[in-house]
């Protein structure tokens, strides 16, 4: 695991309110197109990227905020000893500012409070640099849920 790199700035983590999933949804897409993904590919992932109301009382949700901005979100999910990061995202300005190490290490306790054993993530490529520093190994390949014919690498790491 890499060395913490704590953000420059007051960071608070806290559930998000039913108000704020919008804006928590269109965080998610701004991180995503911070990559270079064209606007087809974003309507593309957008189901797939919005977090609905459904998923507070489903998953586990927390946004990273600084005062009033949202800077990031993570959302985990759980099968049986296994816990997923389903959404780990930053607001493009701040990417390498230590709010997705923040958001990891969140996701790394809750998975342990709620019993995971291992904790798992299907990366983008893009994000497969942050999940090798942060201790992952890749065990495999699913297909995109958003990409017909799209393959992401899966990430596996031991709690």
């Amino acid at each position: 695991m890499s060395e913490r790199k704590d953000p420059p700035f007051d960071l608070t983590l806290r559930p998000p309110a039913v108000a704020e999933l919008p804006a928590a949804s269109a965080l998610c897409l701004r991180s995503k197109a911070h990559w270079g993904y064209d606007d087809a590919f974003l309507d593309a992932c957008r189901r797939e990227l919005t977090i609905a109301q459904t998923d507070l009382s489903s998953t586990k949700v927390v946004l990273a905020v600084s005062g009033k901005a949202l800077l990031g979100i993570a959302q985990l999910s759980f099968t049986g000893q296994e816990a997923e990061i389903d959404k780990l995202f930053v607001e493009p300005d701040f990417i390498g500012k230590g709010i997705g190490r923040k958001l990891f290490d969140w996701a790394v306790d809750t998975a342990r409070t709620f019993g995971a054993q291992v904790l798992l993530v299907t990366a983008d490529p893009y994000a497969v640099p942050f999940y090798e520093k942060m201790g992952f190994e890749q065990t495999g390949e699913e297909p995109s849920g958003s990409i017909l014919g799209r393959a992401l690498p899966v990430y596996r790491l031991r709690l």
